[in-house]
């Protein structure tokens, strides 16, 4: 119970990132609202585990700050970064079905690099979460050329975050989960210091109440809550817990619906059932070794 609990408060907090950072990049570009984001998560995180973790070391190794850069690069730079700018070219409710794919790769990417063979049931149950991700987000499918270049640059993105939970798995870590989260964060947000930098447009930059609530948002249940409860359910299992991102979709077109407009349709309904059934026929999947 406690593992669907927090499942069920990741998905809907992890979904949640999407209108956030939809309403976030209309005061300012994309690439300053992920390293605001990423600079200020960090420091707020490695602060509280100072104060409050004092039992946790804190400080890492010469190479477990190696390890933690590289989980970062992959985990906050790049994911991050491909996120929010393909949020420009795409509706939130898009933007939370490729949230959905992760759990594709990282069963492929399992199979592959924990010489782990797909179990029938489990692959049952990614083909009907994907099947009623799809199904559900069909209404907003727009064939124009800038949509199909946010899919592109979410697939990237989404295939580099795969890759980065089978990283993390396959680390043997000395630094608890919430450290681990807060180095990563913030190294992460260091790293695109320079893409941002060069890439972003600040003469069109407001920064007003919308940009410091959508800021707020991501930092505090987002890329703290979520996060953190993310990092544990990994830590039973990457697999099972990849299955909790196909509720996001789900959650994301509710939170579309109330704060961006997006209409919800027979489409959005049917695709959530078979989400859902994805999700009861992958329940108790096999844990990882």
């Amino acid at each position: 119970m406690k593992n669907i609990a927090f499942g069920l408060l990741f998905a809907m907090l992890w979904s949640s990132a999407a209108v956030a950072t939809k309403l976030g990049i209309l005061s300012v570009h994309p690439l300053i609202l992920a390293n605001v984001r990423l600079i200020i998560a960090g420091i707020f995180i490695l602060l509280i585990s100072f104060f409050f973790q004092s039992k946790h070391r804190i400080q890492p190794s010469r190479k477990e700050l190696g390890q933690l850069a590289f989980f970062g690069l992959l985990n906050s730079t790049i994911y991050l970064g491909a996120f929010v700018v393909a949020l420009k070219y795409l509706s939130p409710g898009i933007g939370s079905l490729a949230t959905a794919t992760n759990p594709l790769f990282i069963t492929l990417l399992s199979a592959l690099l924990l010489q782990r063979k797909p179990q029938g049931k489990e692959m049952g149950s990614l083909i009907l979460g994907l099947s009623g991700i799809l199904l559900a987000s069909f209404p907003q499918l727009n064939l124009n050329p800038s949509v199909w270049k946010g899919l592109l640059i979410l697939l990237a993105g989404i295939i580099i975050v795969s890759g980065a939970t089978i990283y993390y798995v396959r680390t043997e870590w000395q630094l608890n989960s919430f450290v681990i989260n807060g180095w990563q964060v913030l190294l992460g947000g260091l790293f695109l210091l320079p893409f941002t930098a060069y890439f972003s447009d600040y003469s069109q930059s407001n920064f007003d109440l919308r940009f410091f609530f959508s800021v707020a948002w991501l930092i505090f249940p987002v890329s703290m809550g979520a996060l953190w409860l993310w990092f544990y359910l990994i830590d039973q299992d990457p697999v099972s817990a990849s299955l909790w991102m196909f509720l996001c979709p789900v959650f994301g077109y509710i939170y579309a619906y109330l704060f961006s407009g997006e209409s919800i349709s027979f489409f959005t309904v049917l695709g959530t059932i078979i989400v859902i059934v994805g999700l009861y026929v992958g329940k108790k999947q096999g844990r990882v070794s």
